[in-house]
């Protein structure tokens, strides 16, 4: 039987350029005759073999501009280049022929309810004029692939939410695609067949060397599959990076309110409003960010024994990014200014990063509120005392 695989990892493994979007600009006009800016200027490099995450809110433009990496609508203005051709460049036939190097899956499945599991699988391959048995040998290891090979012959009425996306994923894949699209593919999925049909685009990644660009509003999907992620606001790109490094440094506060559905970045209400009614004096707030290795070693107890800092633990949270440990953890001292600075230094060597914050601790304007932050570790005081560095002093 042969393999849908054969040859495709040999061609994406190489870490080149996949997708290139060069100035891609999308904008409609409405009934009233307004004009919409859905895409801004936006240009991006992929890499072979990359799962590229792009996320934001609802009505940032990630949906209109993953359907420019295939055309199906096609750039106001700007460059579209995906495997070497510029596809805003390609006659209607050359780019029905370059579209079969790019798969795409859904959020609602787009599934043939007249057709079986294999039926659906096979239905672009029969479009492409293939044989019985061309068909079959490229469809019977995809449903091995997707783990569906027992349901081969059932109708999509007879699948569940989770089913249904493996057969568009096989089916997205049934052409040898060198990239994949993913338009909200686990939206409508509960979070355990997410994490299911994460796995398995990860395994596809792995095993076929194959580019997967990934649509989503979830900060928790890119969190759990992506390598690097660009975050849009308003039809631009406004943040883009490794996933570790977004996570730990978020640059704008779009990206920081995503990612705190994942992991918190600011002081639930509760403790600001209580730390606002304090006399905090010359206290600083800081948040300490610890990832890899770092996570696991003593470096705040070194810190107090080198540097004699008094702090108090307001909240923390350790947590995964890319299989790397990720920490967070906010603290309050009235250390002096040389001191924070010094301290801060020997963390940043260690490569723990300090961010200031304390300029939260002013009252927050009138008809305001802190947004609520998702679960989390909170260790709080009232009078702040600094418990923390009297126990890390005890075992020191």
């Amino acid at each position: 039987m042969g393999s849908p695989t054969a040859g495709l990892a040999a061609r994406t493994d190489a870490r080149h350029t996949m997708i290139e979007l060069t100035h891609v600009s999308q904008h409609y006009v409405d009934n009233q005759g307004a004009l919409t800016h859905a895409v801004r200027d936006v240009s991006l490099q992929i890499a072979s073999g990359e799962i590229f995450g792009i996320i934001g809110r609802s009505g940032a433009g990630k949906s209109t501009l993953v359907r420019s990496l295939n055309l199906l609508h096609r750039p106001s203005s700007g460059t579209v280049h995906v495997a070497g051709r510029e596809l805003t460049a390609l006659s209607p036939d050359a780019l029905r022929e370059a579209r079969h190097e790019i798969g795409m899956i859904f959020q609602h499945f787009n599934l043939l309810s007249s057709r079986t599991v294999y039926g659906n699988v096979a239905l672009p391959l029969e479009l492409a004029g293939q044989s019985r048995t061309q068909i079959r040998e490229a469809v019977e290891p995809l449903l091995e692939l997707v783990g569906l090979a027992a349901q081969r012959d059932r109708y999509p009425s007879q699948l569940s939410g989770g089913q249904k996306q493996r057969v568009g994923i096989a089916r997205a894949l049934a052409s040898r695609p060198k990239v994949l699209l993913s338009d909200e593919a686990t939206s409508a999925l509960d979070p355990e067949t997410t994490r299911a049909i994460l796995d398995l685009l990860r395994k596809i990644n792995r095993e076929l060397g194959l580019t997967i660009v990934l649509i989503t509003h979830q900060m928790q999907v890119v969190k759990q599959i992506c390598d690097r992620v660009a975050v849009m606001d308003a039809g631009r790109v406004i943040e883009l990076g490794s996933v570790l490094d977004v996570f730990r440094t978020p640059q704008h506060d779009v990206t920081r309110a995503l990612i705190g559905d994942v992991i918190a970045h600011e002081l639930p209400s509760g403790i600001l409003e209580r730390l606002r009614k304090q006399e905090l004096g010359a206290a600083r707030l800081l948040r300490l960010a610890f990832t890899g290795d770092e996570v696991d070693r003593p470096l705040l107890s070194e810190a107090v024994r080198r540097f004699d800092l008094d702090f108090s633990i307001l909240h923390g949270q350790v947590d995964e990014v890319q299989g790397q440990p990720f920490g967070s953890l906010t603290i309050l001292t009235r250390a002096s200014p040389a001191t924070i600075a010094e301290a801060s230094a020997f963390l940043a060597e260690h490569g723990v990063s300090t961010e200031d914050l304390t300029a939260q601790l002013l009252p927050a304007p009138s008809g305001s509120s802190s947004g609520a932050s998702a679960p989390h570790l909170t260790l709080l005081r009232g009078d702040a005392v600094p418990l923390a560095t009297e126990a890390l002093n005890r075992v020191a």
